[in-house]
């Protein structure tokens, strides 16, 4: 047997759950499951967390490709003119003016996956911050500099180590927003986040009741001497507010019109940006290009990435309000990968085929959607001590369990691991040929990211396995749930 060295811990983690598979062909929403007895087909409802709107290998995206290698497109052309990039950024310009409703141009910064866009937003907002500072502070030093000795000395010592507070970033409860160094301190879940804690900025994680409470919390001032007086001037202390239209990994949830509309409310009192992390739920998925146009939240930066890769390609890209952009930051960040010309262009033609035909595609997200939540929602009310509740927007749904870490036997230990997401998932897999995955931070809900093509003959295969699923866990029946 040949030595396992590719994260062969997870693997056996994999294998403890009967998700050890091994795919070898994909298209649409099936996925070919390499067996002893052969290829099986297998439906796929986690879609790539997100990154199949259009389904493995779509032909207008393969043909693409395939033009783009044929043609020799370079992938490494770093520090040169990528009029492909442009065309991108327009495109995703011109969608956001429809979406929104405005004209205000964004500027737009290429990366390689989500969290290393969330890491460039982290960046860029706290570059602005720290502008901001020196701004206030060389002009609060001109002030004391001319002032009363005495009220400048009460100033000085008031003002003593404030400009050097570290920066804080908000974001709600239940957020995800990567697993990097700097995106991982937004992440809410504790045990993806803790061990890091000492590497990057900390965040606070803010209820969504609690926003105006939250920002208040936050602030800090410093004195200045104006016309003879002591004044307080406050100091830019929050550098950003992370938001989710909608969250994946916290367990699919929606986020409400009038918490946008606090978060945005808030956000422009004090003066720092709103970040929209559309990672998951952007590109059509929602049943609009841009989740977020749903309550009405316009970001100040926009995340993208995962779709906009068109399941071929690895990218993302972060867009900044033109207001708010710092040009002098295109010569502080770099990346290798980012930009080039074949991920652009597969990009483009995905912004292309979602926007075809009036956006055909997004009124088919979400009659697809709306299809899938109501087969969702027959299972909820067929087995309602089983199935908490259903979830979510368009084709981003979240179907959650009943706490199950009370009870005695083989699933109620697994949930108390916090893996009765996975073990459900090994069973629909071994005994339906459904492919789902819990959310990372909230297993004990299963989520369903399909393309817009689902079937409902496929629909049908997943709510014959929920069925199965809730019935053995109503009837305690552990045996017909847990790998043989």
């Amino acid at each position: 047997m040949a030595l396992e060295l590719a994260e062969a811990h997870l693997r056996g983690l994999l294998a403890q759950v009967g998700l050890d598979a091994e795919y070898v062909r994909g298209e649409g929403d099936t996925l070919w499951w390499r067996t002893p007895s052969g290829d099986v087909p297998v439906v796929d409802f986690v879609g790539g967390y997100g990154s199949l709107v259009l389904g493995h290998n779509h032909p207008a995206l393969v043909e693409r490709a395939r033009e783009l290698l044929d043609q020799r497109v370079p992938v490494h052309a770093q520090f040169s003119y990528h009029p492909y990039a442009n065309d991108l950024a327009a495109a995703l310009n011109r969608v956001l003016w429809r979406e929104f409703g405005t004209d205000e141009p964004y500027s737009a910064i290429f990366a390689n996956t989500g969290a290393e866009a969330v890491e460039v937003a982290l960046k860029h907002a706290e570059m602005d911050r720290v502008g901001k500072l020196a701004r206030l502070r060389a002009e609060i030093d001109e002030h004391l500099a001319s002032a009363d000795p005495e009220l400048a000395a009460r100033a000085r010592a008031h003002n003593e180590g404030r400009f050097d507070l570290p920066p804080v970033f908000l974001t709600l409860e239940g957020s995800f927003h990567g697993k990097l160094a700097g995106s991982v301190q937004l992440t809410h879940n504790a045990g993806y986040r803790l061990p890091f804690r000492g590497l990057a900025a900390q965040a606070r994680f803010v209820p969504p009741a609690e926003v105006a409470k939250a920002v208040e919390a936050e602030r800090v001032t410093v004195l200045d001497v104006v016309d003879g007086e002591l004044v307080e001037r406050d100091l830019p202390v929050v550098a950003a507010f992370f938001v989710e239209p909608v969250q994946g990994e916290g367990g699919i949830r929606v986020l409400e019109a009038d918490v946008a509309a606090e978060i945005r409310a808030a956000a422009d009192a004090a003066g720092f940006p709103v970040v929209v992390d559309e990672v998951q739920s952007g590109v059509g998925r929602t049943g609009a290009f841009y989740a977020a146009s749903h309550v009405g939240l316009l970001g100040d930066y926009i995340v993208l990435a995962k779709a906009i890769g068109g399941g071929l390609a690895k990218s993302s890209v972060l867009l900044v309000r033109r207001s708010r952009y710092l040009p002098e930051f295109e010569l502080l960040h770099s990346s290798t990968f980012a930009k080039d010309a074949f991920s652009c262009h597969i990009g483009a033609k995905v912004v292309e085929l979602l926007e075809a035909d009036g956006g055909a595609a997004y009124r088919r997200a979400a009659e697809r959607g709306e299809a899938l939540a109501a087969a969702l929602r027959a299972v909820r009310d067929e087995f309602p001590t089983v199935v908490a509740d259903v979830r979510g927007r368009g084709l981003m749904l979240g179907l959650e369990f009943h706490d199950r870490t009370g009870g005695e036997g083989g699933v109620a230990e697994y949930a108390r691991m916090g893996l009765l997401g996975y073990v459900l998932a090994g069973y629909l897999l071994r005994e339906h040929h459904v492919r789902v995955f819990p959310t990372a931070s909230a297993t004990h809900t299963l989520r369903f990211e399909p393309s817009i093509e689902i079937s409902d003959e496929h629909i049908d295969q997943l709510v014959t396995g929920l069925r199965a699923v809730c019935a053995a866990l109503r009837d305690q029946d552990d045996s017909a749930l847990l790998p043989g």
